[in-house]
Formats: structure tokens, sequence, C-alpha cells
């Protein structure tokens, strides 16, 4: 059991376009106004990775280096070479930078001198606690003001991710992984509050290792108590909401914890 003390966890400054989602893969935005494609390889050099040519094409190339971040495709505290995204992803040095920059901004990255943009360490046990700390501060009360706040379709688009992560347990620990963190995010959006959702965004994205940890037994309890929640969203009940929430951070540090001592 974890005990909330103190809000210690360092919370990265603002700066990434909001409504940003992690998917199964990179984000693909379609342009009406150009056909140019930018084509290149994934991490691993098997499947193609096209990125369309649009005024905003730099949070393309985020969403591609966050997936793979995210997918630990790009292991932590690892240097990411800009030329190689160049060659990879065929586009300039620009948009590559303004994406690390980007993910620097919510702590998937750092910046070192002599040696350029790294993707950031796991977590130590410390920083593991401090994270979960400020969770247990911060989202049962996003979960109380989204029960209050949440209008029916975003209430739906959130049972329908349930039920796709309940049909797809069986499936790939990265793909749990990535709804999970959609999930949490949609709530959080659901409180209608763009700050704490910034804020828990720049949480959760320091808990992809862990997550992918996951097995059945996790994926299961996980799925019942991301249940209970979207009940208590359903009743409208802020204070059924803020409880479950509670509970579920308590239990997903419980469940979790473990890995941060590896």
């Amino acid at each position: 059991m974890i005990v909330v003390k103190c809000l210690c966890v360092h919370l990265y400054p603002y700066g990434v376009a909001e409504g940003s989602r992690l998917g199964d893969k990179a984000v693909v935005r379609q342009s009406a106004s150009s056909s140019d494609t930018i084509s290149g390889t994934d991490h691993e050099g098997s499947a193609a990775q096209k990125l369309r040519r649009s005024p905003g094409y730099a949070e393309e190339v985020f969403e591609v280096i966050r997936a793979d971040i995210m997918a630990l495709r790009i292991a932590p505290d690892t240097r990411i070479s800009i030329d190689s995204l160049v060659r990879r992803l065929g586009v300039s040095q620009t948009p590559i930078r303004e994406a690390l920059s980007m993910l620097e901004a919510i702590g998937l990255v750092t910046k070192r001198h002599f040696v350029g943009y790294c993707s950031a360490p796991q977590l130590n046990r410390e920083q593991f606690n401090q994270l979960y700390e400020a969770r247990l501060l911060i989202e049962p009360f996003a979960a109380r003001c989204a029960a209050e706040r949440m209008g029916d379709d975003a209430l739906r688009t959130v049972v329908a991710l349930a039920s796709e992560m309940k049909a797809d347990a069986g499936d790939a620990r990265e793909r749990f992984a990535y709804q999970d963190s959609e999930l949490h995010d949609l709530v959080a959006a659901g409180s209608g509050n763009p700050i704490l959702r910034d804020a828990l965004s720049r949480l959760h994205s320091h808990l992809h290792i862990f997550r992918l940890r996951s097995h059945g037994e996790v994926t299961s309890e996980a799925i019942n108590e991301h249940n209970t929640l979207i009940d208590a969203l359903g009743a409208h009940d802020g204070d059924a909401a803020e409880a479950a929430m509670r509970e579920h951070i308590r239990r997903s540090y419980d469940r979790i914890a473990p890995f941060a001592d590896e």
C-alpha cells in the first residue's frame, strides 16, 4: 500500500499539442492539399512507414518516435540519432528536432551536453513511488470531475474502448498497454479540465515500461477495476468514481511496484 505524502514528482512544462493520441501505431494525418509522402522503415528495419506531408507534420514525426519509445523499440536511456531518423523517415532535421523537443517537454526524451537527445531512463523505485503519490492526489479528483461533467458521447467512447480491451485481453501486451493509457486519458479529458489532463498525460507517459510487463492476471484485474469505474461514470456518481479510481491506482501500484526494483 502506498501512502500519499506530498506531490514530489516533477511535472514537465506544457507544450505538446492537445489531442495527441497514442494508438497501436503512429498517427498518420491526411492532407487534402498535398499528396507527397515521407517513407522509411520502422526501428527494426522491417515495415515501411509513410508520413503524409502537411503543415504540421512535425507532430507525425512526434507520433512515430513516441510510439517507438512507448513500445520499447527505443530502449530507455538510449541515444536517439537525428541522422538515422532523417534517413529512416525521409524528412529534414527540422521536424525531427521539433518532435524531439515536444517529447522532451513530456519527459520521454532528455537532451544532454555532448551527447544529444536520449530516451529517458527508466524510473527508479523512489521516482516510481513519487509518480504514484502524484497520481493518487490528482487522478481520483479527475475521475470525480469526469463523472459529473462527461457527456454521453464521451462516455460511449470510454465504454467502447473498455469493451475492446476485454476482447483483446489475450493479445499482445503492447496493445493492452496502449489501450490502458488511452482509457485513462479519456477519463482525464472527461474531467473538462485541460490542465488536469495535461499533468496526468505527463505522469502516464512514464508508466509504459511497467505496463508492457503486465500478464494475464494483471490484465484481468485491471479490466474489472475499469468496469467499476465506468459504472460510476455512467451513473454520474462523483463519489463512486473517485473511490473507484483511487482503489484502481492503489492496486496498480501493488501489481507493478515489484518491476520498479528490477
